[in-house]
């Protein structure tokens, strides 16, 4: 196979289709991304990012998604037919700041603004969409993938090793794997969403307006100067309008929103507009040989609850790595089908949890009820991994799978979220940027954390780790606040003294303890154990030749 071509292509570039491309970019894979659309997708479509996703994006430098995005506005309701206000709701959950949570705000930004921003980081690394470029059929052998592109009418054969299909639920290359995408078409939750220009008279930009009962007609206006300054996304709720029909004139559209909402409307624009109902499936696996899907490709769902975009650039972010390290050499394929078991019992969780949310709107006819913090996705965890490692619990058979969990800031396991911790000073070697962990957390290695009592305690462990190939695994030893700050040496690639002791209060650890935690490239912990042994064993499970 010619080795000039990359590695790796990836069909469909929204939102799931860039996470992965950059996360591979990052681990040094050349990367060819494609869409069939001609042009860049436009609208907010689910503009809704919770903070699990704010952290990965967080881990792969891209800070504009959390800088750029708004907190989500105030639901503000009316008394039928009036602009007198019945009461105001949250449609995010609170949740108390904590220094285990640097992200504890979600952010709304739209699907427009987050492609182009993925794009320009994608930018950076010489790789661009190709726009326009059609996959037309692949076929794949134990050596690789023969792909068929066409592109203005002209076809294209490209060989590559690996391909990832995040082309949408409508995509080919879910079909062409023959992967089932069992569910239902909800007939009782149709929409018409989109995003518009106008002007209405009182019309505060600080709430997100609700006018009407979703068991009959209802529209809700939420404020986005994306759209522009007079811009506003909207949904359309009637089980008595025919939607299909409105979505196709701007004019219905107009008229549909003045007779919905009690006060004088100038229209301006209408931007982009779709007609929406919920979908609830999934595939029955992720992978089949070489190729794999993510995102909208591998499941769909209610958009209540706001869960599909996040968890599509999460099942992104989880192959990045493990695809990274196999085409580096460094893994064994086998690898691979964690991506598949890791991800499988999170999606079916998240369709239960979405679903639940949809039919109590659809019952009460109130989409803020029952918002729980589990949406906020720092619950999500793959303790029942067949490569994560525990030395601290103890293996219970037939254990339940709990993988959309609630964060429970007092109990934490391999397979779970590594915390933050902020006020870290570093000794020893020239300075860095590293104050707070997730400073040190990247999609390329591991973080190997040392938390002893000492560096003299900690020794004995970096020692057993000076063959791990550095590329791919970090060091660094947490010291507790009472340890010395004079410089020292130390084979660790970083020694942080944990001042005010929020990595010991995050990670569970006694200031007199030796405990280590491996992180993985996407944040996870891998491994909780005692000393160097339990860190072989975890790597072992990990890379080749340990």
């Amino acid at each position: 196979m010619n080795s000039t071509h990359p590695p790796v292509l990836v069909v469909g570039a929204g939102p799931a289709g860039l996470v992965a491309a950059l996360t591979l970019l990052q681990n040094g894979i050349p990367v060819r991304i494609i869409d069939k659309d001609p042009s860049p997708r436009i609208g907010q479509r689910g503009p809704g990012i919770w903070p699990r996703s704010l952290e990965l994006f967080n881990f792969l430098n891209v800070p504009e998604v959390n800088d750029l995005g708004k907190p989500a506005p105030i639901t503000r309701s009316y008394k039928p037919g009036t602009l007198e206000p019945l009461g105001e709701s949250s449609m995010v959950p609170h949740m108390e700041p904590s220094p285990a949570i640097p992200f504890h705000i979600p952010k709304m930004i739209g699907q427009q603004l987050l492609d182009v921003i993925l794009r320009r980081h994608l930018e950076k690394f010489s790789c661009s969409v190709e726009m326009g470029t059609e996959l037309r059929s692949f076929e794949q052998s134990e050596e690789g993938i023969t792909t068929v592109l066409a592109k203005n009418g002209i076809l294209e054969t490209f060989d590559t090793k690996w391909m990832i299909g995040a082309d949408g639920a409508k995509g080919v290359v879910r079909k062409q794997l023959g992967l089932t995408f069992l569910g239902e078409t909800r007939d009782d939750t149709r929409l018409v969403t989109g995003d518009i220009r106008l002007k209405g008279v009182g019309l505060d930009r600080v709430y997100w307006h609700r006018f009407g009962n979703f068991r009959e007609r209802a529209i809700t206006l939420r404020p986005t100067d994306e759209v522009g300054e007079d811009g506003w996304q909207f949904f359309i709720f009637g089980q008595d309008l025919d939607l299909t029909k409105i979505a196709q004139s701007e004019e219905l559209v107009f008229e549909t929103i003045a007779s919905l909402i009690p006060t004088e409307v100038t229209f301006n624009k209408l931007v982009w507009v779709s007609e929406f109902r919920a979908n609830i499936r999934m595939v029955n696996k992720f992978s089949e040989g070489r190729v794999f899907v993510a995102g909208d490709a591998a499941h769909v769902h209610s958009p209540t609850g706001g869960q599909g975009l996040n968890s599509s650039v999460q099942d992104a972010f989880n192959l990045g790595w493990k695809l990274a390290l196999v085409e580096k050499g460094l893994a064994d394929k086998s690898l691979l089908e964690t991506y598949n078991a890791e991800r499988l019992p999170v999606i079916s969780e998240m369709l239960e949890v979405t679903t639940s949310i949809l039919n109590q709107t659809v019952a009460t006819g109130d989409p803020t009820r029952r918002r729980t913090p589990i949406l906020f996705m720092l619950g999500i965890n793959c303790r029942f991994s067949s490569i994560v490692l525990d030395e601290f619990v103890i293996p219970v058979e037939g254990r339940p799978i709990k993988a959309y969990g609630v964060l429970d800031e007092g109990h934490l396991e391999a397979g779970d979220r590594a915390p933050d911790a902020p006020n870290l000073l570093q000794v020893g070697r020239g300075e860095s940027e590293v104050k707070t962990l997730f400073d040190l957390y990247k999609p390329w290695y591991h973080t190997v954390l040392v938390f002893a009592p000492s560096l003299s305690d900690a020794t004995p462990i970096l020692d057993a780790l000076e063959t791990c190939d550095r590329s791919v695994v970090r060091t660094t030893v947490v010291l507790p606040s009472s340890a010395p700050v004079t410089p020292v040496a130390s084979p660790a690639d970083l020694v942080l003294v944990d001042k005010e002791g929020y990595a010991h209060s995050a990670y569970l650890v006694e200031a007199n303890q030796t405990k280590v935690f491996v992180i993985r490239p996407d944040g996870v912990i891998g491994a909780i154990v005692h000393g160097a042994e339990g860190v072989k064993k975890y790597f072992s499970k990990i890379f080749l030749d340990v």
